[in-house]
């Protein structure tokens, strides 16, 4: 690809053609400060506040959209170029309701960090923000439209990296507003509850439901048992959300914070993520026998039903694909309903007097939570869902000091787990803790990758895919002998909507496949510490699996309390016990919110 060489205040840098003058001043090490541009969207340029002069140009150049040229000469700091910016801030301002000492994103916000930089005054013009009521009709997602800069970063999240289009930028100029279709609240349009657009906002108009003070007076209540459960995904951001670099693993500061929080039993999504693979993995096998052996017709591929997000977008989309979709609960769900039940029995709590909290990666867990269908336990399974960032208020709130906190284990009954339920946390992570376990019910060995590291289903890419030869196996399996099984992973939706168009058209070749809703899986959810990049979701994927790698059992099938639940309490896989607890159903929702 042709170079072109250009100077950054009288520093010499050359770039890629088509590179902008943006990234030719991050490769100089100078910093243009930035509003509508995230390095996971298209150029907007539409905010201004990352204006440059170029020697000999009329205007100033927004350096986000405009390509870097041959000889050129730029300047980021002039007397020009400051009084622009300041002037932009401030207009943003006046269209930004100002109450960033009780705003959820206060210190946490781009436009507040980039107006304290500037010293702009936020009276500088007529205050026009929309004073409109806030949408709190979703139990995920809070839009406020009087914190909205109309940056568009939310509709570009929203359309191009999940596909869905739930948000939109209506009408133009002085009267431009991000809506829904029709203007209806958020809760009855087709949002998937991702959250994705939350951590691409760069000021309040989006952020979670908070249920923050709704835990803290369970906590407080003397006759409320709380029961605390954490995703594999929060571990490798809760110390983002506290100060630390990205990629710490914090497994054991984490528990140990619950602990002086006021939790009651302190447990970990993990141990029903290694349950996830038990239940889902013989279903997996019971679907290719019937197809194979009893050449019945049956709904493949299989998909895994982990993310909620997902779940709402296939219902909403794909509905008549419904059945292919693993009867499974996912791992938040299963505990819920285990922890009301099995939990409770096991430890002598009277379930009604049992508040089951999740720490989770993820928005749309919020609205899983509060489906309906989701009391099996003859109770609400999982009362509060907070995100990693809610956990991190929490811990600040609290006046813990995380980073010195010693290392504590979960525990017990539902608190042990292996690192195949740890890689749960990103993008394959599924897919290769039920390859690690079905492989070996099949064949009596362990798959054939060094380490038990199934490398092609891991990574970044958006569609992967892989095939293990099945040979060797059990007698029982005989009908599965050199059989070829045929795998995929997507995750953003954009992408699972490409793996949905083949199944449609029928020409998937696969037998299984893994879908996240967020970019890089659940370490990349739309509850994790914001900002988000695809560096950052990076360091937090291999500390996933650093986290696997040093643990003793990597294998679900050989934790020692999945073995001791199903011999006490659930007896078998797919047994009825198990349909009751940790199976569901899905809705079809093509007209319906």
């Amino acid at each position: 690809m042709d170079n072109v060489t250009l100077t950054i205040n009288d520093i010499k840098v050359t770039v890629e053609k088509g590179a902008t003058i943006l990234d030719a001043a991050k490769k100089v090490g100078v910093r243009i400060p930035t509003l509508c541009h995230h390095e996971d969207l298209c150029v907007a340029g539409n905010c201004r506040v990352c204006v440059v002069e170029q020697k000999g140009a009329r205007a100033l150049q927004a350096s986000c959209a405009v390509p870097a040229a041959e000889g050129m000469q730029i300047y980021t700091n002039t007397k020009k170029v400051r009084e622009a910016r300041k002037t932009i801030i401030e207009l943003l301002l006046s269209e930004h309701a100002g109450e960033c000492t009780s705003c959820y994103r206060s210190g946490n916000c781009e436009l507040q960090a980039i107006a304290q930089e500037y010293l702009a005054d936020g009276d500088a013009f007529i205050d026009v923000a929309d004073m409109t009521e806030i949408d709190i009709s979703s139990p995920a997602i809070v839009k406020d439209d009087s914190k909205c800069i109309k940056c568009t970063r939310c509709v570009r999240t929203c359309a191009e990296l999940q596909g869905v289009s739930a948000l939109w930028a209506i009408n133009k100029g002085n009267h431009t507003k991000i809506s829904t279709f029709m203007s209806k609240p958020m809760h009855y349009v087709v949002c998937t509850n991702c959250g994705q657009c939350i951590n691409r906002c760069p000021t309040g108009a989006l952020t979670e439901r908070n249920y923050i003070q709704d835990v803290w007076s369970a906590i407080d209540d003397p006759e409320v048992h709380v029961v605390v459960q954490t995703a594999p995904a929060v571990r490798v951001g809760l110390g983002e959300a506290l100060g630390m670099e990205p990629g710490r693993v914090v497994t054991g500061k984490m528990a140990a914070a619950l602990r002086k929080l006021g939790f009651d039993s302190v447990l970990d999504t993990d141990f029903s993520a290694d349950l996830t693979i038990m239940e889902e993995g013989t279903e997996l096998l019971v679907r290719l026998k019937e197809a194979l052996a009893e050449k019945k017709n049956v709904a493949l591929p299989m998909m895994t039903s982990c993310s909620p997000g997902w779940i709402k977008f296939i219902e909403h989309q794909y509905p008549e694909l419904l059945d292919n979709l693993s009867t499974c609960k996912s791992p938040q769900q299963m505990f819920g309903a285990l922890a009301k039940t099995y939990y409770a029995k096991k430890k002598g709590v009277d379930p009604s007097k049992m508040i089951s909290v999740s720490i989770m990666p993820c928005t749309a867990k919020k609205f899983e939570a509060a489906r309906p269908e989701m009391n099996s336990s003859g109770f609400q399974d999982v009362d509060y869902v907070l995100t990693t960032r809610e956990l991190g208020h929490m811990i600040r709130q609290a006046g813990i000091d995380f980073e010195n906190l010693q290392d504590e284990k979960f525990d017990t009954i539902m608190g042990e787990s292996t690192g195949a339920a740890v890689i749960f946390g990103a993008t394959g992570g599924v897919m290769e803790a039920a390859l690690r376990t079905a492989y070996e019910i099949v064949t009596g060995r362990e798959v054939p990758f060094a380490n038990l590291n199934i490398e092609p289903v891991r990574g970044m890419d958006g569609i992967k895919s892989a095939a293990v030869k099945i040979e060797k196996v059990k007698p029982e399996w005989s009908f599965l002998e050199g059989a070829e099984l045929k795998v995929a992973i997507a995750h953003g939706l954009v992408n699972a909507d490409k793996l949905m168009k083949e199944i449609e058209a029928g020409k998937s070749p696969y037998h299984f496949i893994e879908i996240m809703a967020c970019p890089g899986g659940c370490i990349g959810g739309g509850g994790q510490p914001i900002p988000t990049s695809p560096e950052i979701r990076k360091k937090r994927a291999e500390a996933i699996y650093v986290a696997d790698s040093e643990l003793p059992i990597r294998k679900s099938h050989e934790n020692p309390e999945i073995q001791m639940i199903y011999k006490d309490f659930l007896h078998e896989p797919l047994g009825h016990h198990s349909h009751e607890l940790l199976h569901t159903h899905y809705t079809p929702r093509r007209n319906v919110k």
